[in-house]
C-alpha cells in the first residue's frame, strides 16, 4: 500500500483526495467529501478528528447508514478490502463450522435487536474475545450500543488512516525502547452490593472465622486502563478513544448486579474481563479494591439469648482486605499479570513479653536495650496463590480469607516471646504457610509504633504510663515462600529424622 505524507494529502485535488480517503469509513465516502474543505490538516490525527466530527454531527439516519454499511463479523457478504484484512487478522475468515454457527447466531440476534450489525475494532483481538464481546454487548440498550458502535468505528478508521498516512517526523513524540507510563482511571468507586453468594472457608485452629454471609458486599474500587490508543488524548487532546471515567464508574456499578461469585478477587476478574470485552482498544486494566467490613450486630433472639441480627450491620475495624488485579491482552488472549491480596492496617499492641537487645552499639547508639517491653506495630500482610483460580472461587475450601490471616497474626503475637519485629513477622509467615500450602508467597510491611515511656513504675501496680512515639519510625519488609517453611522444618528435625 502506498503511504502518503500529510503534506501530500493537503495538496491533493478533490478526486485524488476522495480516491485516497473515501474508503476509510466503510462504504461511506460522504465523510471524506465533507472534510475536504477543511484542508490543510496539521497531521494525521487532526485529519481523523475532523472526519469523526463530520460523523458525530451527521443526521441520525446518516449515522445508521454508516453502521449498516459494515459487514457482519465472520460473515460471508461482500466487504471492503480493509475489512477483509482486519477480519483475517483476527482469525474470522478461518472459523470451524461450529464457530461460524455461533457467530452467525449472535450476529442475527444482535442485528434483529438493534437494527445494525455488531461492530468492533478487531485488530489485536482473538476470535474468542470478539465472540465474548458480542455476547456481552447484546444486553445493552440501543442508545448505548449506538454510541459504542461509533466508538468502535473511530478505532477502526484510526487504524486505517495509520495504514495510509506515514507518521510525521519532527515535532512528534519519538518512539523509545523504554515502555511508556500511560494510564488513566477512576478512584473511590464505592460499591454496596447486597446478598452476594455466601463465602465458606476451611476452618483453622487459630481462627473462629468460617466464612461470611455476604449480605453486605462493600468495596472501594480504583480502576485504571492503559493502551496505545490513549496516546493522542495526552499529546493531541484527542478524546475520540477515551472512555470517560464517570462511564467507568457506572460500568462497575451496573455490572455489580450480575456478579454471581463470593470473593473480592472473583469480582475483580468479573469486572476486568467485561471491561476488556467491551472496549477492545484497552490493552490492560488494573483494579484495586478495599473490602469495607460490616459486621452483624447482636440482638436478643426469641429465646432471650443474643444472636446475630442478620438485618442490622455496623461498619467495623480499621483493618481491611485489599485486593489487586491486573489483566493484559496478549497474542494468545487475556493474561493475568498480577493478583494479590493484603490484610491491611493491622494495629497490634502486646503489653509485655517482647524484647530488643544485642544489637550493634557504637558512637551513634542512644537506644537502650529492652527485655520486657510493650510492642505496638502497624502491619500489612500480603499473599499470592500457586493457582490464582483458588482466589476466584470460594466454594472449594482453598480460599484464604483476610480474617484468617489476621487471626494467625494475633495468635503468633500472643504466643511468641519475640526478640525483634523481624523475628515476629518471620514466625507469623511460617504459620501462614503451614496452614495454607496453596499459597505461593506471603510478605510483610511492618512499622514500629511502640509507645514512649513516661512513667515506668507505679506504686502497687504493674502499670506504666506511655505516650505516642515521636517520629521517625522504624519499618521492616520481608517476603517468604514455601521453601522457607521447608527449611524451618528441617532445622527442627534431628539428622536421623530428616534422613528417614
Amino acid at each position: 500500500m502506498t503511504l502518503f505524507s500529510i503534506k501530500q494529502i493537503n495538496t491533493m485535488n478533490r478526486d485524488a483526495f476522495m480516491s485516497t480517503l473515501g474508503s476509510i469509513f466503510e462504504h461511506s465516502p460522504w465523510v471524506a467529501e465533507r472534510v475536504y474543505a477543511y484542508r490543510p490538516f496539521k497531521e494525521s490525527n487532526h485529519l481523523h478528528r475532523t472526519m469523526l466530527e463530520a460523523v458525530y454531527l451527521a443526521h441520525r439516519d446518516e449515522q445508521l447508514s454508516l453502521l449498516r454499511a459494515h459487514p457482519d463479523l465472520a460473515g460471508r457478504l461482500q466487504m471492503s478490502d480493509a475489512s477483509v484484512q482486519e477480519q483475517r487478522g483476527a482469525g474470522l475468515t478461518d472459523l470451524t463450522q461450529e464457530e461460524l454457527a455461533a457467530f452467525t447466531a449472535c450476529n442475527t440476534e444482535y442485528t434483529d435487536k438493534f437494527g445494525f450489525p455488531f461492530i468492533m475494532a478487531v485488530k489485536g483481538s482473538t476470535k474468542d474475545q470478539i465472540l465474548a464481546a458480542m455476547q456481552l454487548r447484546i444486553h445493552n440498550d440501543t442508545e448505548t450500543e449506538l454510541r459504542q458502535a461509533l466508538l468502535e468505528i473511530a478505532k477502526i478508521t484510526k487504524f486505517r488512516i495509520q495504514d495510509i498516512i506515514q507518521s510525521e517526523g519532527g515535532g512528534g513524540i519519538k518512539k523509545s525502547d523504554k515502555k511508556r507510563t500511560m494510564y488513566y482511571g477512576k478512584g473511590d468507586v464505592l460499591v454496596y452490593r447486597t446478598y452476594v453468594l455466601p463465602l465458606k472457608v476451611k476452618p483453622i485452629p487459630e481462627s473462629a472465622y468460617t466464612g461470611s454471609d455476604n449480605v453486605i458486599f462493600a468495596l472501594n474500587i480504583k480502576v485504571a486502563v492503559s493502551g496505545d490508543a490513549f496516546l493522542t488524548s495526552f499529546t493531541e487532546g484527542d478524546n475520540s478513544m477515551v472512555v470517560a471515567t464517570d462511564s467507568m464508574k457506572n460500568f462497575i456499578l451496573r455490572h455489580a448486579a450480575g456478579f454471581e461469585g463470593s470473593t473480592v478477587e472473583g469480582f475483580l476478574h468479573y469486572i476486568a474481563a467485561r471491561f476488556l470485552a467491551t472496549y477492545s482498544h484497552m490493552q490492560g486494566i488494573d483494579l484495586l479494591a478495599e473490602r469495607l467490613p460490616f459486621d452483624s450486630v447482636q440482638v436478643p433472639g426469641a429465646d432471650g439469648k443474643l444472636t446475630e441480627s442478620g438485618l442490622v450491620y455496623r461498619q467495623s475495624r480499621n483493618e481491611s482486605g485489599v485486593f489487586a488485579l491486573q489483566l493484559e491482552r496478549s497474542e494468545t488472549g487475556i493474561e493475568l499479570v498480577k493478583q494479590t491480596a493484603v490484610m491491611s492496617n493491622l494495629h497490634l499492641i502486646k503489653v509485655s513479653g517482647s524484647s530488643f537487645a544485642n544489637f550493634i552499639r557504637d558512637d551513634y547508639t542512644t537506644l537502650p536495650e529492652s527485655f520486657n517491653r510493650p510492642l505496638f506495630i502497624y502491619l500489612n500482610i500480603g499473599w499470592t496463590y500457586v493457582d490464582p483460580e483458588d482466589a476466584k472461587a470460594g466454594d472449594d475450601h482453598r480460599y484464604v480469607a483476610p480474617e484468617q490471616i489476621s487471626d494467625i497474626a494475633h495468635t503468633v503475637f500472643h504466643q511468641e516471646t519475640s526478640s525483634s519485629i523481624q523475628s515476629l513477622i518471620y514466625h507469623i509467615g511460617l504459620k501462614i504457610l503451614e496452614r495454607f500450602p496453596q499459597l505461593e508467597q506471603v510478605w510483610f510491611e511492618s512499622n514500629n509504633r511502640t509507645w514512649e515511656t513516661v512513667i515506668d513504675s507505679i506504686s502497687g501496680s504493674e502499670g506504666q504510663v506511655y505516650t505516642e512515639p515521636r517520629p521517625p519510625y522504624g519499618f521492616q519488609g520481608f517476603s517468604m515462600t514455601q521453601e522457607d517453611l521447608i527449611e524451618a522444618r528441617k532445622k527442627t528435625l534431628t539428622t536421623e529424622e530428616f534422613t528417614r
